[in-house]
This record gives C-alpha cells, sequence and structure tokens, in this order.
C-alpha cells in the first residue's frame, strides 16, 4: 500500500475573477471548494492511476469533515485523525491577470496527537510506500519528519519527502527513498545559486552524500533531473502546454514517479510519468486525469547525463 501524510490539510476555495481589484468589490466568475495538501494532492493523483492509496494526516471541525468526504470521492482510502480543537485551514486563492492567495493556520495539534500519528504509522512494513510532504501546523516538532523515518526506514518502509528546508535536510541521514525538491528549493536548501544542469547535478550529489537516494528536480518548463541511487542520471524535456495552474504540479511528479515505479519498477518509465503527470496537472485547472498524462508521455525526451 502506499500512503500519503498531510499534516496540515486545507479547503482550497479558488477564485476565478476578472480585472482583480482590491480596492473594489470583485465579483467571481467561477469558483470551487476542493480538498488539498500536498499528500491529499499525491494521493488523488495516484487515484487517477488506480494505485490503491490511504491518505493520512490531521483534520478537524466541518472543513476537516469535507476534506475526507471529498477524498472518499475520489476513490482514495482516508485515515485521518480527528482533532478536537479548531478547524482544517481553509486557504483563499484568487486567479485573475495575477493570482493571490491568503492561507489558514489550521487546528493547534498537541503531543497526543503526534502519537497517535505513530501509532498509525508503526502498522506499517516493508512493502509499504509512505509519502511525507508539506509543511506542518503549530503544535508539531520540527523534528517531525526525521522522527517518523528514523521509526520507519529501518523496518524498511520506503520512504518519500516532498519538503523545504530542514524539514528536508533532517530527514536525509535516515536514507528517503525519494526527495523531490524544485529547481528553487534546492538553491535555497544549498545557499547557493544552480543556474544549469551541472551545478543542479552537484546539488543532487550533495544531498545523495547526505543520504537520499533517488533525487528528482522538477525545473517548471525546463524539465526535470533525475539522479538515481545507482549513479545513472537523466535530463526530461518538458511538453508545449499552456500552464494554467501552478497547484500540485510537483505532486503530480511525486505520484507519477511512485505510479511508474509500482507498475514496472524501471527507473526511467517513472521518470517519465512523474514528468507527464506533472506537467498534465500544470495544464490543466487542477489534478490532471490519467488520459490527459498518458497524451503527454510521446513528448517527453530522456536524455544521460554523464557524471
Amino acid at each position: 500500500m502506499i500512503y500519503t501524510l498531510t499534516c496540515n490539510p486545507s479547503l482550497d476555495y479558488i477564485m476565478k475573477v476578472h480585472d482583480f481589484s482590491p480596492t473594489a468589490v470583485n465579483r467571481t466568475a467561477d469558483a470551487n471548494l476542493i480538498a488539498g495538501g500536498k499528500g491529499i494532492n499525491v494521493a488523488v493523483m495516484l487515484s487517477h492511476f488506480d494505485v490503491p492509496v490511504t491518505a493520512l494526516g490531521f483534520v478537524a471541525g466541518f472543513t476537516g469533515d469535507e476534506i475526507m468526504r471529498q477524498l472518499r470521492q475520489w476513490g482514495c482510502t482516508e485515515d485521518f485523525i480527528r482533532v478536537e480543537d479548531g478547524l482544517s485551514r481553509i486557504n483563499v486563492k484568487v486567479k485573475s491577470d495575477a493570482e493571490f492567495e491568503i492561507n489558514g493556520a489550521g487546528p493547534r495539534l498537541n503531543t497526543t496527537d503526534v502519537d497517535r500519528l505513530f501509532a498509525q504509522l508503526d502498522t506499517l512494513t516493508a512493502d509499504d510506500y509512505l509519502v511525507v510532504s508539506g509543511s506542518i501546523p503549530a503544535g508539531l516538532p520540527v523534528t517531525l519528519y526525521s522522527d517518523i523515518l528514523s521509526r520507519l526506514t529501518p523496518r524498511g518502509v520506503r520512504c518519500i519527502v516532498d519538503a523545504t528546508g530542514s524539514l528536508l535536510n533532517e530527514t536525509l541521514p535516515h536514507r528517503p527513498l525519494l526527495v523531490k525538491p524544485n529547481h528553487h528549493e534546492l538553491e535555497e536548501l544549498l545557499d547557493r545559486p544552480l543556474p544549469d544542469i551541472a551545478h543542479l547535478l552537484d546539488g543532487a550529489k550533495e544531498l545523495q552524500q547526505r543520504g537520499a537516494r533517488h533525487v528528482l528536480i522538477s525545473r517548471a518548463g525546463d524539465g526535470a533531473l533525475l539522479l538515481t541511487d545507482d549513479g545513472r542520471a537523466y535530463t526530461a524535456s518538458a511538453p508545449h502546454g499552456i500552464v494554467r495552474n501552478s497547484v500540485g504540479a510537483g505532486d503530480s511528479m511525486v505520484a507519477g514517479f511512485l505510479a511508474g515505479l509500482r507498475n514496472d519498477g524501471d527507473i526511467e518509465s517513472a521518470f517519465r510519468l512523474a514528468v507527464a503527470a506533472g506537467s498534465a496537472s500544470a495544464f490543466d485547472d487542477w489534478l490532471a486525469p490519467k488520459d490527459a498524462v498518458c497524451r503527454l508521455l510521446t513528448q517527453i525526451e530522456i536524455s544521460t547525463v554523464a557524471l
């Protein structure tokens, strides 16, 4: 089974507004209320590929009820921990000539909630994958992700990390199966510019030296770079299309990579599917359906990179 962990899920209230003005009364041309959070996005994309997945995390209040309802509607199994204090957050996203976002804080969690999460995770086995991604809410220890990996990796659970800064860095000694920073996140983590493939490859090697196995770097319209745990490096071109949505593309890449690994275990095929999934979601209003991903596969050129 593949499990995803979303510690601070949300309801994303996405509004399209023509000619948005902060000093005027604006009216929506279209609006949707969609469950969000990086782990939730991964789970939904995996369900689009007909891959069994269970979404874990914390929810609270009536907004948490709606998050769980939507996940079940999309074909995902969910086993969220209900928190009594507060509400799962609502994030407001306005799409006009530019994009504006206001993200809520979410409920405050405590050590008892963490203990309940660890009890869930202790049931995972070496047959399972766990995707930990996104930020963590107030009340949880900043070492949460590294604590999880230190607990699960020795038991053979294959962990994937899509986080930033210290949340990612502290997991590396615990040998995550895959880490997926984007270009800019990697620059921030390493505190230096990475202007081209050679520099990005050096950055990926540094993450491997710190403990990561596969390193997948998304590069938006410039494609992606993959450094594998057996020392192979690949680049992928990005397919052509009009970007309509920046939310969930990186999460779709993680889902595509996992779906590819689960299908036949071929790293190059998994990489191609990852880039197709990320691109298809970027070209869609939301997370792309499977047929949209498959249509892009033939456009993606994979090249090997000399180390």
